[in-house]
């Protein structure tokens, strides 16, 4: 390491069991209860780590990679964002079909990354149903609710308490700007759209921004400086935020633009201060209706529009009323839209790990037997499939000696006589991502060996060599007492099952799926 992190830091970053619930992360101590003399004893690395003796004896391990990893932010601020004109859509619009999204984890994921990073994602195919937008935010997250209700429905109101419910032209806004916090997601399902106009527009706030501290640094101050009182009130309604039609992050990066003409009320302040203001706000008003910044585009029904409300500005066309167009739309939230997005990436990158275990680990020797480790669970998960077995327990064969790879002892310490525990390893590394569905039958598995061995005839006879002698190693057949147990746990039946499918995968060449064929097993059933 070229540089040695400051002592504090890196002992509050402790990941140990002591210092950290290992089943959620999170701390078990208070900054304060660390010692106000704390030092490191001593450090050293090895293995891909850096170990650490505290001066008060407490022991930390950190990977070198995640000491080295770069800092990152929330993906809320442009740093994280693609900024974009209307041009960079000229092949087309971030979209996917509503059935794929629902089905495939990875065509989610690249809708949700699309709204992250470029603001907005339509979805197509969407039951032109009424509610079904609330499904929408519902596969990704929770809906807020306003004072317009969980859902609004967008056309023409005898008595409009908003513009937005007319057939006139909407200029490019965000909505909802003088609630605190705003509405971070907007989503519009089209039901019916066949009036004449009426079409849809994006602009990308942040971009128009952007433009505005390039082409005028002192307007864009201006802008980021000014709270700016937004208001809305009708008969049962009576809201107010003060907030900047640019704000900021502490670094000074663009993380959220509020522009809503309809919504601004009276600001106060010096005549110099108003003159700035207003100079101001109309140099970026009028950036934001530049053609190069205004995306446009027609929903049809089926169509689900997703988008930031907090980066991009949205408008419409005015329509003629020789025809009908209803949109229903409700609120929802980045975070939880981001949260999904993290645990889908999280689940495939450890989809991504295991499908690497087999081809790398997985492709050594099997503890004495004709078959490879990948081989050997490939088999066994395509016996419990061949036998109709529920998907948790196809999981849990084709996973069950994963534990092998994991934890402090490996398989050859089990075949030099030590037995390493794998199938507690292998069910507590798996409990990462799977329910105990899965993680039980694998736990158990080898006191299911154990258990045949006592209480099954000829059951024992059939075990291979290597099988006999890890039989040794972890215990021997269980006594009467033992099995009598073993039987009445949660999880024996499944694991008896994992074992019988265990031990008919030693066949040498025999044909079997691959790991890519149960991914969509694997994914979902992670949680």
């Amino acid at each position: 390491m070229t540089e040695q992190p400051p002592p504090y830091w890196l002992r509050d970053n402790c990941p140990c069991a002591e210092c950290r619930d290992p089943r959620n992360g999170q701390k078990l101590f208070q900054i304060n209860d660390l010692p106000s003399d704390l030092t490191i004893a001593a450090s050293k690395e090895l293995d891909g780590n850096l170990e650490v003796l505290w001066s008060d004896g407490h022991r930390s391990r950190y990977p070198l990679t995640w000491l080295h990893e770069e800092a990152d932010g929330d993906g809320r601020t442009e740093l994280d964002k693609r900024l974009w004109t209307a041009a960079d859509f000229a092949r087309g619009i971030p979209e996917a079909d509503w059935a794929a999204y629902l089905a495939d984890p990875t065509e989610q994921a690249a809708v949700l990354a699309a709204v992250r990073r470029s603001g907005f994602a339509v979805l197509r195919g969407v039951p032109t149903v009424e509610r079904q937008v609330l499904r929408v935010a519902e596969s990704f997250g929770y809906v807020r609710v306003t004072n317009y209700g969980e859902l609004f429905d967008v056309r023409v109101e005898p008595d409009p308490n908003n513009l937005a419910f007319t057939s006139a032209a909407i200029a490019p806004h965000t909505d909802n700007p003088y609630r605190d916090p705003v509405p971070t997601l907007q989503l519009l399902h089209c039901l019916e759209n066949s009036a004449t106009g009426g079409d849809s527009g994006l602009v990308d706030g942040f971009k128009a921004a952007a433009v505005l501290r390039d082409e005028s640094p002192e307007d864009f101050e201006t802008l980021t400086r000014t709270p700016v009182p937004f208001v809305f009130r009708d008969r049962r309604t009576e809201l107010r935020a003060d907030r900047p039609l640019i704000d900021v992050d502490p670094l000074g990066r663009i993380r959220e633009v509020r522009f809503n003409n309809r919504s601004i009320g009276t600001l106060r302040g010096s005549g110099s201060d108003l003159e700035a203001f207003y100079a101001a706000y109309r140099r970026f008003a009028a950036i934001t209706l530049r053609p190069e910044l205004q995306l446009t585009f027609r929903l049809d029904p089926g169509d689900c529009l997703v988008f930031d409300n907090t980066r991009l500005l949205h408008a419409r066309t005015a329509f003629q009323q020789d025809g009908h167009r209803h949109l229903q739309g409700c609120y929802a939230d980045l975070d939880s839209l981001a949260s999904t997005l993290a645990v889908l990436n999280r689940r495939t990158a450890a989809l991504d790990g295991i499908a690497e275990l087999f081809a790398g680990e997985g492709a050594g020797e099997y503890l004495g037997e004709a078959v490879t480790m990948a081989e050997h669970m490939l088999q066994a998960a395509a016996a419990a499939e061949a036998a109709g077995a529920p998907d948790h327990l196809v999981a849990a064969a084709l996973l069950h000696d994963i534990g092998h790879f994991q934890g402090a002892l490996h398989g050859r310490d089990l075949m030099r006589g030590q037995d390493n525990r794998h199938s507690h390893t292998g069910a507590d590394w798996l409990a990462r991502w799977f329910g105990p569905e899965v993680t039980e039958p694998v736990r158990l598995h080898v006191a299911a060996k154990r258990y045949l061995c006592a209480v099954e005839d000829g059951y024992r006879a059939r075990l291979s060599e290597a099988s006999e002698y890890t039989l040794q190693v972890q215990g021997g057949p269980m006594d009467e007492r033992e099995a009598a147990a073993f039987a009445e746990l949660p999880g024996a039946v499944d694991a008896v099952a994992v074992r019988r499918w265990d031990e008919q995968a030693k066949e040498a060449g025999a044909s079997t799926p691959d790991f890519e064929h149960y991914r969509p097993l694997l994914a979902a059933l992670m949680r």
